[in-house]
């Protein structure tokens, strides 16, 4: 080896050295930035874990002061709601039993405090479709606590012990024929039972102004106070029965539906056994022509037997068409909601939302047009669909605070405006007809012969013989 490549070799050598050096700083650059970057990482998950610790403690602690401003806002709400109840039933008292030329006005709320007194606490609602038998419970005690707590304000006034027993004589029987009302109440007595505590009061007043004038007074305020509570007792007990009575309505809905069902059922088997037959009769007569077709030999009379049974295949496709129809409403929830009115029995802006399965939906128009009604039913819609009675629930669940029996369900009258029953249809099913014209051919005939006195009913109409008619339950 030369000198020169030993002097080549260690040139090689040294600049192999430098770049590996130049490596390792680069290395050490790279090192230290990615150290750096995760140090700074690390200090802000510790700086993040430190604040999302104080937030917690700041969540426990504001969530423990919510719940004790919850407790404390429902028990002001409570109070509230008492003294509201006391002052309305010494309001009716002033108003219905104190007869005096003295003016009540600086003991009673103006409009603006009243209006913000209903705000704070307001009255007891009990709605239909979300009455809980608890709340009921609930009302019910409070409305008892208040009456507990009048007869012992009222006792604490009479010092002399005839006059305390003749309050407590009073209050015994008072109490005792109020509460005989509420034992005696029954579903669709709310008014009867109403006008029985105030007949009750009535003869308790009497008695009182016969009696001890010295009392007599304060008797009087006192009965007006109860008679107030008591009617609270009667309504939200009778809230009950009108629960109870909702829930024996949809159960006699379902219990129709189901008999309806089995009815439906039961003829469109009769109509498939009877298209069947049909069927058959095609099938035979077809194969007869066939078998003539073999035989002849004049072109005349092959034509005419040909054109013969292509015109009985195609009316033998129409039966099969039609059985297949039949088959798919016997094994499916296949079939039809209509929308209907009748505005000679019923007014404007009611309708009838129902179902049915039948082969033709006409028909059950048709059924309910001569069941109790002095006039024929307009059809506005038939929405077709492969479940029904689902169609029909989301549509009744859609209108329901617009349904005019709120109990009965199975009296399917609804009030609304056609305009806004041709929007709901279709955004249901787009493709299905929407007819708005009423056309009420019979009523306004009936109208302009004359010949009878004709009015559409009210639109204020809520109960109705003709709909309670069973007949138009469907």
């Amino acid at each position: 080896m030369g000198l020169f490549d030993i002097f080549r070799i260690g040139k090689i050598k040294a600049e192999n050295d430098s770049l590996k050096q130049q490596l390792q700083e680069l290395h050490a650059d790279e090192y230290f930035q990615v150290k750096a970057r995760l140090d700074s990482i690390n200090q802000e998950i510790a700086d993040n874990t430190t604040l999302i610790s104080r937030q917690r403690e700041e969540l426990s602690y504001l969530t423990e002061q919510s719940q004790k401003t919850s407790k404390q806002l429902n028990t002001q709400t409570s109070k509230i709601s008492r003294y509201k109840e006391l002052y309305k039933s010494i309001e009716h008292a002033l108003d219905n039993f104190l007869v005096s030329d003295v003016q009540y006005d600086n003991c009673r709320l103006n409009p603006y405090d009243k209006q913000d007194l209903d705000v704070l606490a307001p009255s007891v609602s009990l709605q239909f479709h979300s009455l809980d038998v608890k709340e009921l419970r609930k009302a019910y005690r409070e409305n008892e606590k208040q009456i507990t707590q009048l007869m012992d304000l009222y006792k604490s006034r009479y010092t002399t012990k005839a006059n305390k027993s003749i309050y407590s004589l009073v209050v015994i029987a008072l109490k005792a024929e109020f509460q005989n009302v509420l034992y005696n109440l029954k579903y669709d007595k709310l008014e009867k039972s109403i006008e029985d505590i105030k007949t009750i009061s009535a003869k308790y007043l009497k008695i009182a102004a016969e009696g001890n004038q010295n009392i007599a007074g304060t008797l009087t305020k006192f009965i007006g106070e109860m008679e107030y509570l008591f009617i609270n007792a009667v309504k939200i007990e009778y809230s009950y029965y009108t629960k109870k009575e909702q829930a024996r309505q949809e159960q006699l809905a379902l219990k129709e539906q189901m008999r309806q069902e089995a009815e439906e059922k039961k003829a469109l088997e009769n109509e498939r056994k009877k298209v069947e037959k049909e069927e058959t009769k095609y099938k035979t007569e077809i194969e007869k022509l066939q078998g003539s077709l073999e035989q002849t030999t004049s072109d005349d009379e092959m034509q005419k037997l040909r054109a013969r049974i292509l015109e009985l295949q195609d009316q033998l496709t129409g039966v099969i068409v039609k059985k297949e129809e039949i088959v798919n409403l016997q094994n499916g929830k296949a079939g039809n909601v209509y929308i209907i009115s009748n505005l000679g029995s019923f007014g404007k802006d009611v309708f009838k939302i129902g179902m049915t399965r039948r082969l033709d939906p006409q028909d059950r128009v048709n059924e309910l047009g001569s069941a109790s009604v002095p006039f024929k039913f307009d059809v506005h819609s038939f929405i077709f669909s492969q479940d029904a009675v689902e169609l029909e629930k989301k549509l009744h669940d859609i209108l329901n605070n617009k349904r005019l029996n709120k109990v009965n369900l199975r009296k399917e009258f609804f009030k609304v405006d056609i305009s806004e029953l041709e929007k709901l249809v279709a955004s249901i099913d787009p493709t299905a007809e929407f007819n708005k014209t009423m056309l009420a051919e019979e009523f306004r005939q009936s109208e302009e012969l004359g010949s009878i006195d004709v009015e559409p009913a009210p639109e204020g109409m809520h109960d109705i013989d003709i709909m309670n008619d069973e007949s138009l339950w469907e």
